[in-house]
């Protein structure tokens, strides 16, 4: 699967926001990449902004286009706040869940965790990062030496960093359970979501 592995600089500077966390770049240079960042002066058209945001939020979450819109497409077709149910689906994600309740340092390594055979869903393993989990399920290390060992030095990097009020983490047993679907208030806060609802519906 095709992923970006350009520089992450580059886009943290580009859309003002540390999307990738472990590259401080805007904090050293607050203006966009390229020879005329610092005067650059960008036109904020709709068409501009909505791209921006969908582009932000694809990033974020490490995902293609194609996979991107097919998830829009799906949140389109349930009932409800179609911007709210979109970014619920990117959050309820295999590769998120494992990231938000700090069995890895980034998005990317948790969807390496997940792709490597490292986490169970209730008991069962599974290797597919787009894999939606709902209230109920119970996320795990899986029971082998070598998967402990790599899980157990990440939650100990990241164990300053509280999961969020929706998920339930036992950071002895390495092992968390989703309570209940995230509210609106309890998801990223930088994206306005419906201006990406607005782009796709042109």
């Amino acid at each position: 699967m095709s992923r970006y592995t350009g520089p992450k600089a580059r886009i943290n500077r580009r859309f003002s926001h540390d999307i990738f966390p472990a590259c401080k770049a805007t904090e050293r240079k607050p203006y966009c990449p390229g020879q005329h960042g610092p005067r650059l002066r960008r036109r904020n058209s709709d068409y501009a902004l909505g791209l921006n945001e969908k582009q932000k939020l694809r990033y974020l979450y490490g995902l293609t286009e194609k996979q991107f819109r097919l998830v829009f497409e799906r949140a389109k077709k349930e009932r409800g706040i179609v911007g709210e149910i979109f970014l619920r689906s990117l959050e309820m994600r295999l590769d998120s869940i494992v990231y938000l309740l700090g069995l890895a340092r980034t998005r990317r390594s948790a969807r390496q965790f997940v792709t490597h055979g490292h986490v169970m869903v209730d008991h069962v393993r599974v290797d597919i990062p787009s894999f939606i989990c709902k209230p109920g399920h119970c996320v795990e290390v899986v029971n082998r030496t070598a998967s402990k060992r790599l899980l157990s030095q990440h939650v100990e990097d990241t164990r300053y960093r509280n999961p969020p009020a929706w998920l339930s983490f036992n950071a002895d047993l390495l092992k968390g359970q989703i309570d209940r679907v995230p509210a609106r208030e309890e998801m990223t806060q930088e994206i306005k979501e419906q201006l990406i609802v607005e782009f796709y519906s042109r």
